[in-house]
């Protein structure tokens, strides 16, 4: 078996929506998040389905977006984000999810950019995992940034039983857990990482949450601008804006096609 605690194992390296109407949707996050999404990137299999990139307006890819399907539909396939976790070894990392309590929602499929495979926690929290195959010309994903505004800056998993969680998580990425903070009656939040950088954090779902999920936040230079341009187009806002510790603000919102979704930047209404 693989070293399932390497350098490759654990890195959040894409982010990607499933989405109804891709033009609605591309229209909605262009709007909001400031990226620059192009349909039909990469043509599909399924008739009129294809992959959308999404790019940040420095330049870089940062995820990508599917169009749900009929038969995806008919599988129980709805409109939402899920995050790419790079692994060593798509295999045997499907294993260990296994033997963990996890499943198999999707096997592994190998495409010219690695293996990959949907899977889902012992909670119900689904995420991607991923062999990469690196690209010529491409360095490493810089899908996920604590900083740069375009790239998820936090991954938060909302989950049923956060001590079980944190050993399944941790067990299977090698992820460090640098500290926690205390939530009063919501519990504690507890921070995660990966070398010095923390990427992110674990805590039990507060009362009437989705069904476990990951949270991931994407960053934009004005929360109150994109707040705006939420509601402008159609967008709900479910909480926040919001200060966290560290100067950051953050909302949480669900966008028209029903994704739930989440922001974090600054709380200057003016981008720069």
């Amino acid at each position: 078996m693989s070293d399932l605690h390497s350098d490759l194992q654990g890195n959040w390296i894409w982010y990607e929506l499933l989405a109804d109407d891709p033009h609605a949707a591309k229209a909605f996050y262009e709007a909001v998040v400031g990226w620059s999404i192009t349909l039909d990137a990469m043509p599909m299999s399924e008739p009129d389905t294809a992959y959308a990139m999404i790019t940040a307006q420095d330049g870089p890819m940062v995820g990508g977006m599917l169009t749900i399907t009929a038969e995806m539909k008919a599988q129980g396939a709805r409109s939402m984000w899920l995050g790419y976790v790079s692994v060593e070894d798509c295999a045997a990392t499907l294993e260990a999810i296994e033997k963990r309590g996890g499943r198999v929602l999707m096997p592994a499929t190998t495409l010219d950019v690695g293996t990959m495979a949907m899977v889902m926690d012992p909670w119900g929290a689904p995420f991607y995992i991923m062999t990469p195959v690196p690209q010529p010309g491409n360095g490493p994903s810089t899908a996920f940034s604590p900083t740069q505004v375009g790239r998820c800056g936090w991954n938060e998993l909302h989950t049923s039983d956060q001590a079980s969680a944190v050993g399944f998580y941790t067990g299977l990425f090698g992820w460090s857990l640098p500290g926690s903070m205390d939530m009063g009656g919501f519990g504690t939040y507890q921070f995660i990482g990966k070398g010095e950088v923390t990427l992110g954090a674990i805590m039990t779902s507060p009362p009437q949450s989705p069904p476990p999920h990951w949270n991931h936040y994407f960053r934009v230079v004005s929360i109150p601008a994109a707040k705006a341009a939420v509601e402008e187009h159609g967008g709900q806002v479910v909480h926040g804006p919001m200060e966290v510790p560290g100067g950051d603000w953050i909302l949480m919102g669900i966008d028209p096609q029903g994704a739930p979704f989440a922001l974090v930047g600054g709380a200057d209404p003016v981008e720069a």
